[in-house]
C-alpha cells in the first residue's frame, strides 16, 4: 500500500519558509539596527553621544585594573595550588588499601590540615580582603594610589591616606595626608616588600644597603617603616668642631657591615681592594685639604676665595651636588657659609662621614626633585658626580630644578666636569642655554678623548 508523501513535504515546505522569514528579519533588524548606531554617532565619534551611552567608563576611569587582575590571579593561583595539594593527598589515599597498614597518627593528619589546607585558604582569605574597590563619587572614582599593587600590610598601611581626626581641613588646607613613595617602587615591588616586611617597634634589619639600591632603582622617596635603626655598638660621642674639621672621624662611629672595608684606614687610595672608584682620595685629609685654597696649574681649577670675590658678602648658604666627603662644605664654613653636601654611600661611608665632620649631609639621588623652595639657594656647586655618562633629557630636568632653587644673582660653580671631546657642545649648550652671565669659562684637555669643563655663571634677574 503506497503512503503519501504530501504531509512530510507540506512540513519541510512550512519549515522552510519559517527559516527563509525569520532570516529576511534579522537581516532587516541588523541594517536598522547600524543605521541607527550610524546616525546616532557611534561612527562618526560623537563625544557627548559616546558619553551618554558609555558613562560607566567615567567611573572607572581612574581604576587600577591592572593591579587588581594581578591580585586575583594571585588568590585564584592559591586556591589552584591547594586543590592540586588536596587531589593528590587523595589519589595517594585511594592507592592504599588498607589504610590501617599507613598508621599515620592523629598528630600528623592535624599538622597536614593545620599547614597544607587552613593556611594556605587563610592567606588566599586575606588576600581577598586585602583588595580594595574604587568609591564612586560623584560619578568618579576615588582609589587610593597603588592599594591593590602590594601585598604587605605594612606597605597598604603607609600609602593609605590618612583622614584628619577632627574632620577638619589641617594646617595644609587638606583633609586626608598622603603619604608618597617613588613609582619606580612598582617595578621593584618584591624587593620592596621584602624591606617593609619587619616586626613594629622591634629593630630593623642591617640593610640601609637595600633602602639605597631601592632608591637608585626610582623608589624614591622610600616608604616610612615602624622600626628601630641600628647604630654601631661601639659610638663614640663624635669630636668638637673645632678638631671634627679636618680630622678623621673615630671608626667605631660606623656600622661597616656593608662595605668592603671595616675601617678608615682601609679606605686609602693605595688599597686596591677598598670597595669604591669615586673621590679615591675623599678619605685622605692630607690631600683634602688643599682643594679649592691652593694654586694648580690647571686653568680649570677655581679657588673659593676667588668665587666669593664675585659677590663679597652675599653668599651665605649654598648646595654642594657631587660625591665626597664634605671638605668643600667645610672650607666654605671658615667663610661663614653654610653648604649642605649630597651624598650616597656608594661602596664608602660619605654620609657618616660627612656628619661626623660636624657637616650636613643630604641623602637624595638624582632622580628626585630637590627639597628647596624655588629662589632661595645663593651658590650650587657640582664635581665629580654628573659627568659625561649622564642622559642629555635627564640632566636638563637636574639643570632646570637648580635653576629654581637658585636665587636671582646666585652662582652655579661648575667644576671641572668632564666629558667625551665630540658630545663638548651639547653639553655646553646644556648649561649656556639659561643665559647666566659668565664670570669664569675655563676647557682643559683631560685625555686624548676627554676634556675639562669649569665655569662660574650667575642667574640673572627674572622678573615679570
Amino acid at each position: 500500500m503506497r503512503v503519501s508523501c504530501f504531509p512530510k513535504f507540506r512540513l519541510g515546505r512550512i519549515l522552510g519558509m519559517m527559516q527563509i522569514v525569520l532570516g529576511v528579519l534579522v537581516i532587516i533588524v541588523s541594517v536598522s539596527s547600524l543605521f541607527r548606531f550610524y546616525s546616532a554617532g557611534f561612527f562618526m565619534h560623537n563625544e557627548d553621544i559616546c558619553k551618554q551611552f558609555y558613562g560607566v567608563k567615567d567611573v572607572y576611569e581612574g581604576f587600577d585594573v591592572m593591579s587588581l587582575t594581578a591580585r586575583v590571579n594571585e588568590v585564584l593561583d592559591k586556591m589552584l595550588s591547594l586543590q592540586e595539594k588536596l587531589e593528590s593527598t587523595v589519589q595517594g589515599l585511594e592507592k592504599t588499601k588498607d589504610l590501617a597498614i599507613k598508621n599515620v597518627s592523629m598528630l600528623e593528619y592535624k599538622r597536614f590540615i593545620e599547614e597544607e589546607v587552613i593556611q594556605p585558604l587563610y592567606s588566599a582569605h586575606i588576600s581577598l580582603r586585602q583588595i580594595r574597590l574604587p568609591t564612586v563619587e560623584n560619578g568618579t572614582t576615588n582609589e587610593d594610589p597603588f592599594i591593590n599593587t602590594f601585598v604587605t600590610e605594612e606597605i597598604r598601611k603607609y600609602i593609605t591616606p590618612k583622614e584628619n581626626r577632627v574632620g577638619k581641613k589641617n594646617i595644609y588646607g587638606s583633609e586626608k595626608i598622603y603619604n608618597s613613595i617613588g613609582h619606580g617602587c612598582v617595578s621593584v615591588k618584591k624587593e620592596l616588600q621584602v624591606y617593609m616586611d619587619y616586626d613594629i617597634g622591634s629593630f630593623c634589619k642591617d640593610d640601609w644597603n637595600v633602602a639605597q639600591s631601592l632608591m637608585i632603582k626610582g623608589c624614591d622617596p622610600l616608604p616610612r617603616r615602624r622600626c628601630l635603626t641600628r647604630a654601631s655598638k661601639l659610638y663614640q660621642k663624635p669630636y668638637p668642631i673645632n678638631e671634627s674639621l679636618w680630622r678623621i672621624p673615630d671608626g667605631r662611629n660606623v656600622r661597616w657591615s656593608n662595605y668592603a672595608c671595616r675601617n678608615f684606614e682601609c679606605l686609602s687610595s693605595k688599597n686596591p681592594k677598598r670597595g669604591y672608584s669615586k673621590c679615591t682620595d675623599c678619605f685622605e685629609m692630607e690631600k683634602e685639604k688643599l682643594k679649592w685654597v691652593t694654586n694648580t696649574s690647571f686653568p680649570t681649577d677655581i679657588l673659593i676665595k676667588d668665587a666669593l670675590s664675585v659677590k663679597p658678602g652675599e653668599i651665605r648658604i649654598g648646595l654642594d651636588f657631587g660625591i665626597g666627603t664634605g671638605t668643600f662644605a667645610a672650607r666654605m664654613r671658615e667663610h661663614n657659609v653654610t653648604i649642605v653636601t649630597t651624598a650616597l654611600n656608594i661602596g664608602a661611608p660619605f654620609n657618616e662621614m660627612i656628619a661626623l665632620r660636624g657637616l650636613i649631609p643630604l641623602y637624595v639621588t638624582l632622580n628626585q626633585r630637590l627639597p628647596f623652595f624655588d629662589n632661595t639657594m645663593d651658590l650650587i656647586h657640582t664635581t665629580g658626580f654628573m659627568d659625561g655618562w649622564i642622559d642629555l633629557q635627564l640632566m636638563d630636568f637636574i639643570l632646570f630644578d637648580w635653576d629654581r632653587i637658585l636665587r636671582p644673582g646666585g652662582l652655579l660653580w661648575v667644576d671641572r666636569f668632564f666629558c667625551n671631546r665630540k658630545d663638548l657642545d651639547d653639553y655646553m649648550y646644556m648649561f649656556l642655554q639659561f643665559r647666566y652671565k659668565k664670570h669664569r669659562w675655563a676647557i682643559s684637555p683631560k685625555s686624548k678623548d676627554e676634556v675639562f669643563l669649569s665655569a662660574l655663571l650667575e642667574k640673572p634677574p627674572r622678573s615679570l
